[in-house]
């Protein structure tokens, strides 16, 4: 699939990228079980300067399986030159559908070194890099940003800069690097934001459930959306969007679906990571659970165990002992930010 932005069919619905969880095997998690075919999948970020030097384990990062694909490769750094061949670099091995910068990640680790949203203080550098990256590659290139960096006015300037360097979409996080995730997303700001470009933009920011996604559709004006959390533990949202999007009822989701699509996910997993994935498995499993009653014993065990075959026995325990599984809807209206939304609509 030729990823264009500016003819893709509207809205855009794309998963986001989610350092240390949207990796291959949880996207083709996503990809097995949504029925659209126009779902874009972000993978998580990677150092530009850890591909350059050849880190082993960040180029095992950027390896595609063929059915994850349309595929976004993000990535991070402040040096122009080696975004740019890092860039290249990975076009050349793994061909993904696109490439995108974070410009938006308020985690100190990044920022402090001058990546991530520190690169909204310097719209100089934040140019030189997407003109740079845009040369090295033939796929579109998008850019990810926050409302600013403390004052939430800053990416109406910033996103014309953006634009300007040749940026084919922007991804736009409605809180400010100072607020980090607390407080609300301001969709309000977004919609103001999308009125200053004229390139595709995607909303990011409490879009945690089917209902909230056509919300901030309607209240931000944005050609789309990039779920993050909502998708965790949750990778059918996508396809209960849809049915939103087609007048549908979204399917509420079963205990017995929800432990296949579990297995299949871990199976995923351990091809990727090996046996020793079945620990870093563990941070699935709490997102999958979250909030089914009678779960939290069978979670205890399930958090120390690191084999498949016992992790199978204990899915296999829940569905005989009849765990009742609410709904997924139900379960992430549970969200703080969700609760919020619900609240400020009344």
């Amino acid at each position: 699939m030729k990823l264009d932005w500016s003819n893709a069919p509207k809205p855009i619905i794309a998963l986001s990228p989610m350092a240390d969880m949207t990796d291959q095997a949880f996207c083709r998690t996503v990809r097995a079980i949504s029925d659209s075919k126009d779902l874009i999948v972000f993978r998580e970020m990677v150092s530009s300067e850890a591909v350059v030097r050849g880190n082993d384990k960040t180029l095992n990062m950027t390896a595609i399986h063929p059915e994850e694909r349309p595929i976004v490769q993000q990535l991070f750094g402040s040096d122009p030159d080696t975004m740019a061949e890092a860039a290249r670099i990975i076009e050349k091995e793994h061909a993904p559908e696109g490439f995108d910068i974070n410009m938006g990640c308020p985690v100190y680790k990044v920022v402090h070194n001058f990546n991530g949203a520190a690169l909204m203080k310097n719209p100089e550098l934040a140019s030189e890099i997407i003109r740079k990256v845009k040369a090295a590659i033939t796929v579109p290139l998008s850019v990810k940003i926050r409302a600013g960096w403390d004052d939430p006015k800053e990416c109406l300037e910033f996103g014309k800069v953006i634009e300007a360097a040749g940026a084919d979409l922007i991804t736009i996080h409605g809180r400010t690097k100072k607020q980090g995730y607390s407080g609300t997303c301001d969709w309000d700001l977004i919609r103001e934001f999308k009125k200053t470009v004229s390139i595709p933009v995607l909303a990011n920011g409490d879009i945690h459930t089917p209902p909230l996604t056509l919300d901030a559709l309607k209240q931000t004006e944005c050609d789309g959306v990039l779920i993050a959390r909502g998708a965790l533990g949750n990778p059918w949202i996508f396809s209960q969007i849809d049915d939103l999007l087609a007048g549908r009822k979204p399917k509420q989701i079963t205990l017995k679906e929800r432990i296949r699509v579990v297995k299949m996910h871990l199976d995923f997993h351990v091809e990727q990571y090996g046996e020793k994935g079945v620990r870093t498995f563990r941070k699935h499993l709490s997102w999958y659970f979250r909030g089914i009653h009678g779960a939290k014993p069978y979670k205890n065990r399930l958090h120390t165990t690191d084999s498949v075959e016992e992790v199978h026995a204990i899915l296999g325990e829940m569905l005989v002992d009849g765990l009742k599984d609410d709904g997924l809807a139900d379960r992430d209206a549970a969200h703080p930010q969700a609760k919020e939304r619900v609240f400020m609509k009344k």
